[in-house]
């Protein structure tokens, strides 16, 4: 291919057709651009003041029980320990040790009953001394005075602020909003204005 073909426009139109085309979207993106920065650059913001028509507080109600002990004074009835008495055993070991040897003729006979007379009597006597205690009853019942003391449960309300309800009025329209703080008379308003 020569300079003479380029220019007889035998590939030139091809080339003129793809770099038309280059251009042509090159000039789409740059007018997409534009108008996306214009819209944002005619999109301004300030500040003014809105007159504030009403700020109520809200509260939250937390209810939380609260430990605290309880202590008074009060009767209590003590039953006294009752001593077992051993006297009933031995007695009875005494009694079986004797009747025990009585029984038997020989020494190591008399030995024999005398030890197992000895057992089964401290058996026998320890039961009917049970008896008797039982009959008795198990001590003397005494009552004291006594400090006592419990944990008691005391069910109590607190109210947190969450913040406030905020009425405004600002170009002649009502806006409401929740502000931690109260506004006082007036309120402070971002306005941002956009091209229509």
């Amino acid at each position: 291919m020569t300079d003479k073909n380029l220019s007889n426009g035998s590939l030139g139109d091809n080339a003129n057709s793809v770099g038309a085309t280059g251009n042509r979207l090159k000039a789409a993106a740059l007018v997409a651009g534009l108008s996306l920065v214009s819209t944002t650059a005619f999109a301004k913001s300030s500040y003014d003041q809105a007159r504030v028509v009403s700020s109520i507080p809200v509260y939250e109600t937390i209810v939380y029980e609260e430990p605290h002990e309880v202590c008074q004074q009060e009767r209590v009835a003590y039953q006294e320990p009752v001593r077992e008495s051993k006297t009933a055993g031995v007695v009875g070991a005494l009694i079986g040790g004797a009747l025990g040897n009585a029984v038997g003729h020989k020494k190591s006979n008399k030995r024999v009953g005398a030890a197992v007379g000895g057992i089964l009597g401290y058996t026998i006597g320890r039961d009917i001394g049970r008896r008797q205690q039982a009959n008795r009853g198990n001590g003397a019942v005494t009552y004291r005075h006594e400090q006592v003391c419990k944990v008691v449960y005391e069910e109590r309300t607190e109210d947190h602020l969450l913040g406030y309800d905020v009425s405004y009025v600002y170009a002649g329209q009502t806006y409401q909003t929740r502000l931690d703080r109260d506004p006082g008379k007036s309120l402070r308003v971002k306005v941002r204005v956009n091209p229509a």
